[in-house]
């Protein structure tokens, strides 16, 4: 990522969450079409969005989360 996306990005998390969803919402748009998703996969992601705004969410450290799967494979 250069310096100048770093900063946009900075900035963009600053932001309040309507504001990142907008945002969010605009880049996407700039996308090229033709990546159409199935109405299963539209309601995993709704699903699982509802899930983190309502606090059932769990997340997991990404270095943490690897380093168990590394322990896991090497035995």
């Amino acid at each position: 990522m250069t310096s100048a996306a770093k900063k946009i990005l900075k900035d963009a998390l600053a932001l309040p969450q309507e504001e990142r969803e907008a945002l969010v919402d605009a880049l996407c748009e700039t996308f090229e079409d033709g990546v159409e998703l199935s109405a299963a996969w539209v309601g995993e992601i709704e699903r699982r969005i509802e899930s983190v705004r309502d606090g059932r969410a769990t997340f997991v450290d990404a270095h943490e989360h690897l380093a168990e799967l590394r322990r896991t494979l090497a035995s």
